[in-house]
């Protein structure tokens, strides 16, 4: 396993994610632009918007490499100051406010044989929350996880409750699903191809799994009133990508591209002073499931 094969592997996963997609919106494809990073490296970002199903949505692949600026080593703690990353990223916004926006990164980071580590994780936010579909997508999480280590679900779990947490508005930003990172042998107690073939198989599952979301819910009819909030939770997605998420910041403070790091963001959003759902109403129910800690698969 080197770098290279860790790269060409998750080309082939945008590949096989970007098909998967198009089939499952049926209508708009992917627009790819091939670009290169001033310092080293480049990457394949792909936008499909406009779709039956899909209002936006992109699949980035990135192999970059070069000099780590300073803010970035003093985040990760190290002195070496040459680097190498490869990943996949997904954000994809959908139509119907009933089907969830969903989020999943692969990664891989190397200072040198000795320092380097995988990262990553999938979570789902939900406009509405769906008792059954968060039953269903921890679920999918878990016998994933279960197939490489019965550690990683509940501890990857754990952490994506305390990364999605929007501080300053005391929520979540979903219903979380897992993240990791700088998993290595020594903090995993499994090989390094074990957390490769973990990284990959996650996104092999991305599809599948969204795909059965999506069908569940895309036909269902909506008012204006269900457009508004779904408006208003995009908003907080926003917030959350731009103060606190480190796929963002990272990319920004490494002179990443900007159109692909920032095409996270929803095409249309809201923000209104002061809202506040009716109580008892689904929009109600959807912010007090919106918590930490919260066990899905024991509902």
């Amino acid at each position: 396993m080197d770098k290279q094969q860790i790269a060409n592997q998750y080309k082939s996963i945008q590949d096989i994610i970007t098909r998967g997609l198009e089939a499952l919106d049926g209508k708009s494809t992917f627009q790819e632009e091939l670009w290169q990073r001033e310092g080293g490296g480049g990457g394949r970002t792909r936008i499909i918007q406009q779709g039956a199903a899909i209002e936006k949505g992109g699949v980035n692949f990135s192999a970059v490499h070069g000099v780590l600026p300073e803010p970035v080593r003093k985040a990760f703690q190290v002195d070496k100051t040459n680097f190498f990353a490869t990943g996949v990223s997904i954000v994809i916004h959908p139509n119907n406010p009933f089907v969830p926006i969903i989020h999943m990164n692969i990664r891989y980071f190397e200072l040198d044989d000795r320092v380097k580590w995988f990262g990553g994780g999938i979570d789902l936010t939900p406009h509405y929350v769906q008792t059954e579909d968060a039953v269903y997508f921890h679920g999918q999480l878990k016998n994933i996880c279960d197939r490489f280590s019965p550690a990683f679900y509940p501890e990857f779990k754990a952490h994506a409750d305390r990364y999605f947490y929007i501080k300053h508005r005391q929520e979540t930003r979903g219903i979380g699903g897992i993240f990791y990172d700088r998993l290595t042998p020594e903090k995993t107690q499994v090989s390094w191809e074990t957390i490769f073939d973990f990284s990959a198989a996650l996104g092999h599952a991305f599809v599948p799994i969204y795909s059965e979301l999506v069908n569940r819910n895309r036909h269902r009819e909506f008012t204006a009133a269900n457009k508004r909030w779904q408006h208003l939770r995009r908003g907080r997605y926003a917030e959350f990508n731009l103060v606190y998420d480190a796929g963002t910041k990272f990319g920004l403070e490494t002179n990443g591209r900007i159109e692909s790091i920032l095409m996270s963001l929803p095409p249309h959003a809201e923000w209104a002073y002061d809202f506040r759902p009716e109580p008892g109403s689904a929009e109600a129910q959807t912010l007090s499931l919106l918590k930490q800690d919260i066990d899905w698969l024991a509902l």
